[in-house]
């Protein structure tokens, strides 16, 4: 009676020791997700900002421009070509990450093509050759909830490049296999030691995105080795 009674016991200490590890599991994932949808509305409402008051203002300083130049003496008239010039590639760099934070704008352009923008906007920006390829037969993300976080992963690679890697090559690979999407990105930087760097909020973020849609997250480097993503995604 004795054993029985233990091995009753231990059975109901386990079973809610194990419930107790699953409501914590479902409560971070909900932390998570809600986290996750704040940000998205709160880059959605930033993204607003800047097509309809950023860009709008630069738009008007670009015709004013354009207004004044049609005036001026010829000597002046070289230098202000050359400012309306780079209002307007400010304006199209602005519109352009406008639509890398909106993401009912990423969900109408679609994943593929959403990176691309992100990539051409780089490289205007900071990279000599910001390039993407695709491997395979091109299949749909069906939740396209999990299409945004996978982007916004990709995000956080680049925005960690751009800041910290010094480099001047950056690759994206899109490899689409029967039941899952590899997707591979790499930059030329001056990489990390990964066992002794401390993580900032960049890398954890990525991580836990990754673990939200149950994707698989690697990410290798180097001290003078770059660095590589590698996410695998259940399709």
């Amino acid at each position: 009676m004795i054993i029985l009674f233990f091995v009753t016991f231990q059975k109901r200490k386990n079973k809610l020791l194990l419930e107790q590890i699953e409501q914590q599991k479902r409560f971070d994932e909900e932390i998570s997700r809600t986290q996750s949808e704040i940000q998205e509305q709160t880059l959605k409402h930033v993204g607003w900002e800047l097509h309809d008051n950023v860009g709008q203002l630069l738009a008007y300083a670009n015709m004013q421009l354009k207004m004044v130049t049609s005036k001026a003496p010829e000597d002046l008239k070289a230098k202000l070509e050359d400012a309306s010039l780079s209002v307007k590639e400010s304006l199209k760099e602005v519109r352009s990450l406008s639509k890398s934070l909106n993401n009912d704008v990423l969900l109408n352009m679609g994943f593929e093509e959403s990176i691309s923008n992100e990539l051409s906007r780089l490289k205007r920006m900071k990279f000599s050759s910001a390039e993407l390829s695709v491997k395979g037969n091109t299949k749909t993300i069906e939740d396209k909830k999990h299409e945004i976080i996978l982007f916004r992963i990709l995000q956080e690679f680049f925005s960690n490049s751009v800041k910290y890697s010094e480099a001047e090559v950056i690759n994206v690979t899109l490899d689409y296999h029967e039941n899952q999407l590899v997707i591979t990105a790499s930059d030329n930087g001056k990489g990390f030691d990964i066992n002794t760097s401390e993580k900032g909020s960049g890398l954890i973020n990525m991580k836990s995105r990754a673990e939200l849609i149950n994707a698989t997250y690697d990410l290798q480097t180097e001290p003078n080795d770059g660095v590589t993503l590698t996410i695998k995604y259940p399709l």
